[in-house]
């Protein structure tokens, strides 16, 4: 049978979709024959691709830009792909071969569940994505092949934004290749125009798709003075200031200097309006020559009780002056007749809202809610707890910890902030580590998103690496198809999942997977649940037979892996050999876990070199699959905490 494609609309988005259906169709049908692919605005037959205005139908949305709405109308030989947007029309793609049995379990080739088959199913379906704010930034250890799989795999998930934090994210890059936790050679750091190139790079690939594109976050308190954040969270306590410069800086016990010797965590003197007038103009300088950002993200230093505490800075609350520094930039960005769209975020000391200020161009900006200090045992389902709610007192702030006392505080913000309203989210930064069976987190994900709209949040971006697939990409599914698909069930998702990744006898996996979870216990391994805080954050003996209990449920599946890493379906072979590692990485981490919880720092350190000595080849074997070097830093912490072996990696 023969089919062609055409896309009515020419918007280079709308053929880039138009060449991913080509591609996958001839994967699908790999026996059909050329799929002619042209333009023509006039086209009655085959698929034709295009904006659902161009066919005559209605989006029905409040803007055509963010809102995502998907159309499929096909038989067996084409018809109508469309979108409220040019994003939308990929979506609607994807969506569409998903129907044809397609899915994309992790980035890159291997992660691929692509069926053969003979003919293709008739599809008629009218989408709206359930959130507004789909997608992920940056972090741990990336390389720019990474990058270039996680931007393509993003709208295959049904997500519609990608975030890179810097200007130049050099410390991402280098944690990549100076190989902190393996035995290979330092390759060296890399310059800064090699990594603003591959940033420019990443950027056209996100414009190829038709994505969201956010940028920057923190770095505008250091930059704009010369300061250089590019290093990341880099400590130099004898670094030289400027003198003239110093008086931007926040004044902390009467000392104008870097907070604890970090330029990036470093604050500024927020009631000086010449220091407020050099970041205005120094943002609208990045936003008039980086004119393809969507979303600019403004945020201040990074690190908690660290403002200013002259006279003057004293007067008003942290958040007050907040506002009054976006109102300046809005200032600036009106003058120059930019419509530069501006993140705020509601982080740390900034969780606290303000009272004496509010912002006056409510159109330019976007509300950022990023509760780092959450607990994971515990969603955004939870009923906000205003009596929990405390005075703002300068930089002598306990942050909020429950998820209850943190939706207090955004609720306070709500009473003057009426506008669009996300979060920033940390699933995937080191949470995914500490559940060993991925499983429990993974509920946690699809309770988390279940519960954003009765507090006002339009989505989600999560602030993780870009290889955080390991054993599976289950957990990341879940949050994908939890933000596109809000009616779907957590039981549904699971069987979708682990059908394509395993085939026959992924209801094993699914029982394997969920057994080593419940016998873990990912509050403990996260912190929260110490029998004794003056012995450690991970210390109860009540404990440790569970953690010596899993080895065993290892060693009992493991002949149900090897009976099923070798069908010859890479895809499947794969996620089943992943298993295998996952089975080792399980065995190493309990062994750990059963030591720190009795106290026993000796067994536990031993048990964190060896993870590190056996994991780190799986990174070169998968790098879209396992970041080493962000497990390692999370799981360091744990099993690690008196740091016995980190001379060893640095």
């Amino acid at each position: 049978m023969a089919y062609e494609i055409f896309f009515v609309n020419p918007d280079p988005v709308v053929y880039f979709a138009a060449s991913e259906l080509k591609k996958y169709l001839r994967m699908i049908m790999p026996r059909c024959g050329e799929v002619p692919l042209s333009f023509d605005p006039k086209a009655t037959g085959g698929f034709r691709l295009g904006l659902m205005s161009d066919f005559g139908l209605d989006p029905a949305v409040e803007d055509l830009k963010m809102d995502d709405v998907l159309y499929v109308k096909t038989d067996d030989v084409g018809g109508v792909i469309a979108g409220s947007n040019p994003r939308s029309v990929l979506l609607a793609v994807y969506k569409y071969l998903r129907e044809q049995g397609c899915l994309w379990l992790f980035p890159g080739p291997d992660g691929e569940s692509i069926p053969v088959r003979q003919a293709l199913d008739p599809v008629n379906l009218l989408h709206r994505a359930a959130h507004r704010y789909r997608g992920q930034c940056n972090e741990g250890a990336e390389t720019q092949s990474l990058m270039m799989d996680a931007i393509d795999f993003t709208p295959k998930t049904g997500m519609n934004t990608f975030m890179i934090e810097f200007d130049i994210p050099k410390v991402y890059y280098n944690r990549a290749y100076e190989h902190t936790y393996d035995s290979y050679e330092n390759e060296g750091s890399l310059s800064d125009e090699t990594v603003l190139q591959w940033k420019r790079q990443c950027e056209a690939e996100i414009a190829k798709r038709g994505l969201l594109f956010h940028d920057m976050g923190h770095g505008w308190t250091a930059e704009p003075f010369g300061f250089d954040s590019k290093e990341g969270w880099v400590s130099d306590k004898d670094a030289k200031i400027p003198e003239e410069k110093r008086k931007h800086l926040a004044m902390i016990n009467g000392v104008r200097e870097f907070f604890n010797g970090v330029a990036l965590n470093t604050n500024v003197c927020m009631s000086n309006p010449e220091t407020r007038q050099i970041m205005a103009r120094y943002i609208a300088d990045y936003a008039e020559k980086q004119n393809n950002v969507d979303f600019l993200h403004v945020w201040l230093a990074d690190a908690s009780n660290n403002h200013c505490e002259c006279e003057e800075c004293r007067k008003k609350d942290t958040s007050d002056w907040y506002v009054i520094l976006l109102n300046d930039i809005d200032a600036e960005l009106t003058a120059r007749k930019l419509e530069t769209r501006i993140v705020f975020i509601a982080y740390v000391d900034t969780v606290w809202a303000p009272h004496t200020e509010s912002i006056r161009n409510t159109g330019r900006f976007t509300m950022l809610f990023a509760p780092i200090t959450r607990r994971y045992t515990e969603t955004y389902g939870e009923a906000p707890a205003p009596e929990a709610l405390r005075s703002y007192d300068r930089n002598r702030l306990k942050l909020p910890e429950g998820m209850a006392e943190n939706l207090a505080y955004l609720q306070d913000w709500k009473k003057m902030w009426k506008g669009d309203c996300f979060c920033y989210e940390y699933h995937f930064w080191m949470a995914c580590y500490y559940d060993l069976g991925v499983m429990y987190l993974a509920r946690i994900l699809h309770d988390d998103v279940r519960g954003l709209k009765q507090n006002g949040l339009s989505g989600i971006v999560e602030d993780g690496s870009q290889a955080a697939f390991f054993p599976n990409g289950f957990q990341y599914f879940v949050y994908a198809e939890s933000l596109f698909d809000g009616d779907k069930t957590f039981e549904a998702m699971t069987e979708e999942f682990f059908s394509h990744a395993y085939g026959d006898g992924w209801e094993s996996v699914v029982a394997y997977l969920q057994k080593i979870s419940d016998t873990s216990d990912f509050g403990f391994v996260k912190g929260e649940k110490s029998a004794d805080p003056s012995v450690g954050k991970h210390y109860d003996p009540s404990l440790a037979e569970r953690f010596k209990s899993i080895p065993a449920l290892v060693e009992e599946f493991m002949p149900v892996v090897e009976a099923h890493r070798k069908s010859g379906n890479r895809c499947r072979d794969v996620n089943w050999d992943l298993l295998r590692w996952h089975g080792k990485f399980v065995r190493i981490l309990s062994k750990g876990l059963a030591a720190i919880a009795v106290n026993d720092r000796e067994a536990s350190s031993a048990a964190f070199f060896e993870l590190v000595r056996e994991m780190a080849p799986l990174q070169y074997l998968h790098p879209t699959v396992y970041d080493h070097l962000l497990c390692c830093h999370s799981l360091k912490r744990v099993i690690d905490p008196d740091r016995k072996y980190q001379q060893m990696f640095l």
